[in-house]
């Protein structure tokens, strides 16, 4: 029985043409790419993080609500031709789509009936909601990879110890490519308040409401 698991496991492990319900967990030599897997049905959320297939934790109903409300306050903000949505794939590199819980990013040329993924160079302001299984990966992972993409202001939102949201608010530093904290206010609480990459204002309050 143990020689036949084995040689099952070998023949899912290899080359295959795109990840499905039954090879996912055994990638390719050189990892999936995310035409491998776009069309992947899994019972469960997952990520794709240097080719490999990763499954995400179900965010909470307070990671839900303030998402969704930081996106419509953007909207309500964005001027120009920026457009926001929540989770939106954005494609880094071919082994690396990762899905930010909100993306503010230039609209031209993007074609909603078509795209399936919004490139990276379109992006403008990311924004993580930061869940207990996701500490990591919004503290560290998240933004190191959309530094090093070029995106030119990420947001990490935390739930404080009062239950509401505070903003740490991070810009790119043009000479090291690195996020640095917004020098005048790096953690907004009660309200979030600055000009980059447009003028917002947004009572952080708000974002807890249904």
């Amino acid at each position: 029985m143990g020689a036949v698991m084995i040689a099952e496991r070998l023949e899912q492990a290899a080359e295959p043409d795109k990840a499905t319900p039954e090879n996912w967990m055994f990638p390719p030599e050189n990892g999936w790419t995310v035409d491998q897997v776009e069309d992947l049905e899994l019972p469960f959320d997952w990520e794709l993080v240097d080719g490999v297939i990763v499954v995400r934790g179900r965010p909470s109903a307070w990671h839900n609500v303030v998402r969704s409300n930081i996106k419509q306050q953007l909207k309500g903000c964005v001027t120009g031709h920026y457009a926001a949505l929540d989770e939106q794939c954005v494609l880094i590199d071919e082994q690396n789509p990762p899905v930010p819980d909100v993306v503010v990013f230039d609209k031209r040329g993007w074609d909603v009936f078509q795209a399936k993924h919004l490139p990276v160079e379109k992006a403008i302001l990311v924004v993580e909601v930061v869940s207990p299984g996701s500490r990591q990966d919004d503290r560290v992972r998240k933004p190191a990879l959309y530094a090093s993409a070029g995106v030119k202001n990420y947001w990490r939102v935390e739930r404080g110890e009062d239950g509401l949201p505070e903003v740490h608010e991070f810009w790119l530093h043009k000479e090291t490519g690195q996020y640095v904290s917004a020098p005048d206010r790096p953690v907004h609480t009660g309200k979030l308040e600055t000009d980059r990459p447009f003028p917002v204002v947004i009572d952080l309050a708000s974002l807890v409401e249904l």
